[in-house]
């Protein structure tokens, strides 16, 4: 399973967006080609690593770059010509510093610190598996019509999407594609409702279709499962359901087969993807590894951002709109400075302060995603969840085991949902968060079917109630705020624009 580590995201704040919008539109590009004769002398005295190359999107520079590439010591894992990206593996410890002076590259960079051999969700915690003796106790308190499990599904209730099932579920014509750590489709709760077609292992930045490719590696690959789960397990007499209980969903593995981690080239090959396979909505609840917050003067992060940000924006305007989770850390993400000791996460982290102003969690800080944080059964701010005022849309139910218990059948603040092997089980995060708010999205696709993904954005936005700032965020009750809530009661840095609710998403 990927690690586990804090997580956080951010979105359409004006001036964020703006402002990374610049940055990545005005990339610059060298002028001369790498020396071939040294690059070729020293191209197999490194370790191998992977690269971004990002160029222009014409042929001519596409080909040129491609033997510039080829002259410094690399080779070509696939090129995306569509959006200007280029996968490369390389053993000349020099090649991202040569790459980038070749006519046409616009940046480049390693999308990892440690050697290709032969997990950055955004859930907190590990898995709390639901036993048959607690299944039994809560399938007691089913009230007719319901799920058997669903009376310990607090967050369906807290969003309206019990009574928003009865309305309209979802059309099975909009599909929310996992790019997660893989789903089980053979789970009863999951089957009715999964797309093959438009799933895939991305895993390297090239996609495997074949048969269950897009299958958890392990068991303990837990994550997407549960994700998948909560969007659009089935009503069908079983286990859980989904907020969009009538949406498809289909499933894109981005982790590394030996370390879980989420790198940038799977990633840029699973929003392409997406939109090139007419998925309507993703869901993101990770941050695209190894670095927690990429910074726009270091060239490789840079390059990370570029090339991210260049497949998600060929999503947006292929009709493909975009969610990302806000992450663990309680990080105010419009603060003046933020402390990073986890990055990177592939080899021996360092302890930095960044400004998340311009130093960017990918993919939840791309202009155009959504960011989503998470909230318990009291419509308050989870303990963990990071936020800020110009960084978060909306939020929605992510559980919360410490300060908001809900009164169901097992006491527990978390979310219940899916897990492989027929399993279910409770986590919380702001991973579970954003697929809520993905559902939500799904049934306003499904009731606007012509919808760009602006528009969907502003409906998910217009139909969010707002809890507005809490007098007091001290939720130890030591005296000391926990974190600090600035905005009105129409948008603020907990809640954004508000929790997402799936009943008004279906009535108004």
């Amino acid at each position: 399973m990927a690690h586990l580590p804090s997580r956080r995201r951010l979105a359409l704040a004006v001036p964020v967006v703006l402002s990374l919008t610049a940055s990545l539109g005005f990339l610059p590009a060298a002028a001369s080609a790498a020396p071939a004769a040294e690059s070729a002398v020293q191209a197999q005295d490194g370790p191998k690593l992977s690269y971004v190359v990002n160029t222009k999107s014409d042929r001519g520079t596409i080909e040129s770059v491609k033997k510039a590439i080829a002259a410094a010591g690399g080779s070509v894992v696939i090129a995306y010509d569509k959006i200007g990206v280029i996968v490369v593996h390389s053993s000349n410890p020099d090649f991202g510093k040569q790459i980038r002076t070749a006519h046409g590259v616009q940046s480049a960079g390693a999308t990892r610190t440690a050697p290709l051999t032969p997990a950055g969700t955004t859930d907190e915690g590990a898995v709390d598996y639901l036993t048959a003796e607690e299944a039994e106790k809560v399938e007691a308190a089913a009230t007719p019509g319901s799920e058997p499990l669903e009376a310990d599904q607090w967050d369906l209730r807290a969003i309206g999407a019990d009574k928003a099932a009865a309305i309209n579920p979802g059309s099975s014509k909009v599909t929310v594609a996992v790019i997660d750590t893989g789903v089980d489709d053979t789970h009863p709760d999951i089957a009715p409702n999964f797309s093959r077609s438009q799933s895939a292992n991305c895993d390297g930045g090239v996609a495997d279709t074949s048969e269950g490719s897009w299958r958890p590696y392990t068991p303990q690959d837990y994550h997407g499962t549960h994700v998948a789960g909560e969007i659009a397990a089935a009503r069908n007499g079983v286990g859980v359901a989904g907020v969009a209980p009538g949406v498809k969903v289909s499933a894109i593995n981005v982790t590394d087969r030996t370390n879980g981690l989420f790198y940038p080239e799977s990633v840029v090959c699973a929003f392409v993807f997406a939109a090139d396979h007419g998925v309507e909505i993703t869901n993101n609840s990770y941050y695209v590894d190894p670095w927690l917050y990429n910074c726009m003067d270091d060239p490789d992060q840079k390059a990370i951002v570029d090339a991210v940000n260049r497949a998600q924006t060929y999503a947006m305007k292929e009709g493909t709109l975009s969610l990302a989770s806000a992450g663990n850390s309680n990080h105010d993400l419009d603060a003046d400075a933020i402390l990073d000791a986890s990055s990177p996460d592939d080899s021996t982290a360092v302890e930095r302060t960044i400004d998340p102003h311009t130093c960017y969690d990918v993919p939840t800080q791309l202009p155009g995603v959504v960011t989503v944080s998470a909230t318990g059964v009291r419509n308050l701010k989870s303990y963990y969840s990071s936020y800020g005022k110009g960084v978060v849309d909306v939020a929605a139910p992510g559980g919360d085991r410490k300060y908001q218990i809900p009164d169901t059948p097992s006491q527990n603040g978390r979310i219940l949902s899916t897990m492989p092997n027929g399993e279910y089980g409770f986590l919380q995060g702001t991973s579970m968060a954003s697929p809520h708010a993905s559902a939500v999205a799904a049934l306003l696709k499904s009731k606007h079917p012509w919808a760009t993904p602006f528009a969907l954005q502003a409906m998910l936005k217009a139909q969010a109630d707002n809890p507005g700032c809490p007098e007091s965020y001290d939720q130890d009750g030591n005296g000391t705020q926990d974190a600090t809530c600035v905005g009105g009661p129409q948008y603020n840095g907990f809640y954004g624009f508000g929790i997402v609710n799936a009943l008004d998403a279906v009535t108004k």
